[in-house]
Formats: C-alpha cells, structure tokens, sequence
C-alpha cells in the first residue's frame, strides 16, 4: 500500500506518571460512534475508569447530522459474507470480525438499550423515532449509565507512549492524562491520522469516495431531477475497468444518484490517480445484450412506422425526457417518422441507448464527498482486537482505517463493528492483567 510521506524517527517514549497521578483505564480519543461504542463496551464489560475525549462542544455530530436527521444506523444485509461486499476497501480482511459482530448483533444491541431500528423497502434501517436523536441519546445515556466520563472541549495535540507501557495523552492548554489503554477513534479529521502516524503508523493517502460525476453532456441538461431505474454504468479510469447497475439521478451538471456512488466508491484511487477525468459509458436501456436492445428498435420501427420519434419511444419505462434528449444527442428530428428514419441514424439511436460516451470532467461541485477511501493501513491492525502491530497498548477503530462502505448505514456498521470489538478486547485484557495482579 502506499503511504504519506508522514516518516516519524521513532514512537514518541516519555517516562511513566507518578503515583500521585491518576491513570485511567482507557482513554478513547474521539466521540463519534466508533468511539462511544468502544467505550460503552470497554466500561459494561468491567472497566472502572474509561474517558473519552471530544475535541468539540457536541459529541456524536456525523451521527445528528446524517441521513438528513434521521441517521441510517445499520443496513438489512444480516449475511456477514455479503455484507463485506459493501466495501470497496475491506471486502477481505473485514470477514472475520463481521463474523463476531455484523447488522444482526447491532440490531439486537440498540434494541436491549431501549432503541428500536425499523427496516426501509431499501433496506436502509432507522431509529423508530426517526430522528438521528435518538441514537444520540441512546449512545450518551447508555454511556452515562456504563460509568463513561465523557470531556467535552478536550483537544489533543500527542499521545506519548511510556517506556514500561501505558500511554500520557497530551492536550491543548497542557494537560496530561495518562491511561494503560488508549483509543484513536478520530474519523477522517487529520488531527486523528497525526497521532496515529506519531505512534509509528504508516497512512494509506486518504482521497474522497462516494461522490457525483460531472459530466460534458451538454444534451442531458434538460434532464435535471429525472432518476431512471437499471441504468448500465462503466468506467475505465487507472488501467481498471468498473461497473455498476442501479438507480441514477441526472443534474444539472452531471449524474447522481446511488448506482453512481458504489461506482466512484469502488473506483475512488482509480478516479483519484487520473485527476477525475476520463469516460463514462451508459447503457439507458435495461437490455444487457446490444442484440436485444437492437431487436426491440427494429421492432418498434415495423410496428409504429408512421408515428414520429418523440412521440413512440422503444422503451415505455424510460422517461419522455431522456429519450427526446438522446434524440437530440444524436441529431435526429422529433418530429421526424420513424418509417424516414435512416438506417444510420437508427444506428446512430442504438449506439446512444446501450453506449452513450460522457467525458468526465470531474467531481461534482458542492463536495458532495460522505467518506474518504484510506487512514492506517489495514495490514497494521489486529483486526481481531482493533490493536495496532506497531504500537503495543494502541486501538484504531472506525473511519481512521483504510476501511469505507457504501452509502446505507455501512460505514455506520463498521463502526458499531471495530468499537466492539476494540472495546471487548481491551477490558478482557486488563481485567485479566489486574486479576493476575491481586494475585501477587
């Protein structure tokens, strides 16, 4: 994998705190919801001291603030194997700790906590309440409840790793926390991928995903707003070649929508690495064979002969509007009958229904971006545990892995996923460690 050019000489080493100084258990920097999970779990399963740090005034905002207030907590995919295909990076390595703790377990999690989700007909699952508050009071007050401190306003600058283990956490204004346990559940913010790449980590280069295209379509600009079902969608871009069926909003800049999100998600590096320009291809039709697609305008033309081209359209389910549009793409007359439609316009016709070209000019304008694809290397984390391979004692959950979902509650899942796990490995650890303790 690649990696910024972050380069630390060596892990930042300070001496150990003195007795008189309190040290936590943990400490789970970040208040999103892979950290409020991770020190929800650390603390009901034993754990006396967990503190968690928000740089901010208002923890859990990615969470209020998602799925336009109502937030998307989890996705209906409840096969573990099928759900890692949701993820454009992680679809491997990311089997075996759905296999511990996927969409069912998270389902069954809020609900012993008072919050029930309910499934949409697209699978999407929200909160009963249908509003993102929810979530965020069910997560604060079960955290409340489990013992979790939560520091609000705590913006840390280091986290140095003591010479005979533990952690000293070093925030603005000089304070210095020290904990046997520490966390690193920033999300994307560079802050968090700072400190990881202080403790010894290495950063895959984070570059946006799941974005719009903004395309050189001149003829399509009529058809802002219109979406249009089983759109055909290829991309080459890097030497690769990406493919996607669904769902496609045209705007007036270009085309949205969720077929054309899972396209630039899985092809985020591709796209990144060719500065966003490069070729779509679209096919309008539901038909995957151009033979069939061919066979249906041949058919059309026998059938409705005297009619004209704007008024007897090939394939009922595509909107009026586009179909006027990719006549005029292709320089044909609306009002022209189809029994003086000559034979190269009509190949001309079926070109653009199953092979319209689009230069690509780039990412669509408002930033429209929910995700980046990288943050710490995949191959540097026990993903089993969530413990770093490069710092003993160090967690790493969340979007500050080079892990990101699809759109419909998977990055949320991943989160509830890694916090879990993270937090369950750290409290089996040190309860163990302080059992063998009061032994001696």
């Amino acid at each position: 994998m690649m990696a910024l050019g972050l380069q630390v000489s060596a892990i930042a080493i300070t001496e150990l705190p003195s007795l008189s100084e309190p040290i936590h258990d943990l400490i789970v920097v970040g208040g999103g919801p892979a950290g409020f999970m991770a020190a929800i779990t650390a603390a009901e399963a034993g754990l006396g001291s967990v503190l968690l740090l928000e740089a901010t005034s208002e923890p859990l905002t990615k969470v209020r603030l998602s799925g336009g207030g109502r937030c998307n907590v989890t996705h209906a995919c409840w096969d573990p194997h099928d759900l890692v295909t949701y993820y454009p990076r992680g679809t491997r390595p990311l089997r075996g700790p759905f296999s511990r703790f996927a969409t069912g377990d998270a389902v069954a999690w809020f609900a012993e906590r008072g919050m029930d989700l309910v499934e949409e007909p697209d699978g999407r699952m929200f909160p009963e309440a249908n509003c993102s508050s929810a979530v965020v009071d069910c997560l604060r007050n079960t955290a409340s409840a489990a013992g979790v401190i939560c520091q609000l306003q705590a913006n840390v600058q280091a986290v140095d790793h003591n010479k005979s283990g533990g952690f000293t956490v070093r925030c603005r204004g000089g304070s210095c926390l020290h904990a046997q346990r520490v966390l690193l559940a920033t999300g994307g913010h560079p802050s968090g991928r700072r400190l990881a790449v202080g403790l010894g980590h290495q950063l895959v280069p984070p570059v946006p995903s799941l974005f719009t295209l903004a395309l050189d379509a001149p003829a399509l600009a009529v058809c802002s707003g219109l979406a249009v079902d089983d759109v055909q969608l290829m991309l080459n871009a890097g030497g690769e070649r990406f493919k996607q069926t669904g769902r496609v909003l045209l705007t007036h800049w270009g085309i949205s929508g969720p077929a054309t999100l899972r396209l630039t998600a899985f092809a985020a590096r591709a796209l990144h690495a060719d500065r966003y320009r490069g070729e779509l291809i679209v096919n309008w039709t539901r038909y995957a064979s151009r033979q069939d697609a061919q066979d249906c305008l041949g058919e059309l033309r026998r059938r409705q002969a005297r009619r004209t081209l704007g008024a007897a359209r090939p394939f009922p389910e595509m909107p009026r509007r586009l179909w006027l549009a990719l006549l005029d793409q292709v320089g044909a007359k609306s009002d022209q009958r189809w029994a003086d439609c000559p034979a190269a316009l009509e190949r001309r016709l079926l070109e653009a229904l199953v092979a319209s070209r689009y230069l690509i000019r780039g990412r669509g304008p408002f930033g429209e971006e929910f995700v980046t694809a990288g943050g710490v290397a995949l191959g540097e984390v026990n993903l089993a545990t969530m413990e770093s391979r490069v710092c003993s004692g160090l967690h790493l959950v969340g979007e500050l892995l080079d892990v990101d979902g699809l759109t419909g509650g998977f990055n949320f899942q991943h989160c509830w996923t890694s916090g879990w796990l993270a937090g369950h490995a750290i409290a089996k650890s040190l309860n163990s460690s302080n059992r063998c303790c009061q032994k001696h």
